[in-house]
């Protein structure tokens, strides 16, 4: 159960540029995410990765940032307005419930849930409409943070995804973070 959700003004210091010196978004997503990919961020905030995705997806492939707070949605919106990157995103309010992504069926290529997954009421509901939306040999990136989230938390949320159906495929290291790589096999 979300004890805690990030608060929308703190969007503003996530999206920062100057977090690119701990977290690099183009060194951590590089390795996933190719031209033409449909790609699902999870709680994109006011978008510190979702810019960068929807440059590497190019301009035939889309983002879909499901987000349940509307001002970082708004906050999101202007930050891709401005980068000339809104044509390539879909913003879409989610519930604490659900990332209301039915109609994305095994047709969505990654999905990114950095910092986020420890958050939501129900990590299995989120791991099983991941699993629901991903194509055959789709990947989710998890990542959460090592300051907030303890290492047993973390199994936990990684024995749930591999409940759902999905296949833990690597244990990629990002700074300040625990993570894992999976796939839908």
């Amino acid at each position: 159960m979300a004890t805690h959700i990030c608060p929308w003004w703190l969007g503003y210091l996530l999206a920062s540029p100057l977090r690119s010196l701990i977290q690099d978004p183009v060194k951590i997503l590089e390795p996933h995410v190719r031209s033409g990919m449909r790609v699902l961020e999870l709680g994109p905030g006011m978008g510190f990765f979702t810019l960068e995705l929807a440059r590497q997806v190019g301009l035939n492939g889309q983002v879909i940032a499901v987000e349940i707070q509307p001002r970082m949605l708004k906050g999101l919106q202007r930050r891709a307005a401005k980068g000339r990157l809104l044509n390539r995103i879909e913003l879409r309010q989610g519930r604490p419930d659900s990332m209301a992504v039915q109609d994305l069926a095994a047709t969505v290529d990654f999905i990114l849930a950095f910092a986020v997954v420890h958050e939501l009421p129900s990590p299995e509901r989120f791991f099983t409409e991941a699993a629901s939306v991903l194509k055959p040999g789709g990947r989710l990136l998890l990542a959460e943070p090592a300051g907030h989230v303890s290492s047993a938390h973390f199994e936990e949320e990684l024995r749930i995804a591999t409940r759902t159906g999905l296949s833990l495929l690597e244990r990629p290291v990002i700074r300040r973070s625990h993570a894992a790589l999976f796939a839908k096999l």
